[in-house]
This record gives structure tokens, sequence and C-alpha cells, in this order.
């Protein structure tokens, strides 16, 4: 299973972007919950925000209010979608999948990660 983000860059204080993430090599009726964690520099990595099959979202206070996250489920697909972007929102943020392998003999959960995508607000 694979993730790969797109959408980082250089935005303003107070600008946008969106950020993408596919995942391939898995039926995309095993991919369960995907997210977005952020790391900054110096800093541990942090969720962003998560979102269920089902569009359940969850958010930290890091996403809460100017972050939106949503979810093509036809297309294995995941969005964050960042407004009033802040200094502090610089970051790399990674992709996040939890896939279902169970099989015959266990049921089990495997969690990918993508390679990270930088997002650097200047101000």
């Amino acid at each position: 299973v694979q993730l790969d983000e797109s959408g980082g860059g250089l935005a303003q204080s107070g600008g946008s972007l969106r950020l993408s993430c596919v995942a391939s090599g898995a039926s995309r009726f095993n991919i369960k919950a995907m997210g977005w964690y952020r790391q900054a520099p110096g800093k541990e990595r942090e969720l962003v925000a998560t979102i269920t099959t089902s569009g359940t979202t969850t958010y930290s206070d890091a996403g809460k209010g100017r972050f939106t996250i949503s979810r093509d489920n036809a297309q294995s697909t995941v969005y964050l979608q960042m407004n009033s972007l802040k200094p502090e929102d610089t970051a790399v943020y990674y992709c996040n999948a939890l896939v279902d392998v169970t099989t015959i003999e266990a049921q089990k959960y495997l969690e990918v990660w993508g390679q990270g995508t930088l997002v650097t607000v200047s101000s």
C-alpha cells in the first residue's frame, strides 16, 4: 500500500492550500480511516484531522476551524483544505491510512504513512 501526497508548497499568511493524498495498492474497501498529521521543525508529529469511511471527522486543535478534511472513497483519496494559513502551520504534512489486511487466520490492520509534503507559510 502506498500513499502519495501532493499540494504542498509556499503560501502567504492568510492564504489557502489544498493537500491531496491518493492511496494505491489496496482495495478501496479495505482502506478504513484516513488522516493528516504534521511535523514542524524541532517538534513531534501531531494529528491534524482524520476521517472514516462513513465521513465522520475529528480535528485536533491544530486543525479545528480553519482546516477541512474530506474524502473520495471511490478514488481512495483524502483531502485537506487549509484556509487562513498562519506561519505556525509551517510543517511537513503526512497522510495516514488504516488498511484492513485481515486474513482467515487473524484480524489485522496496517497503518501506512506517506512521504510527506512540505507546507511553508510566510508572514
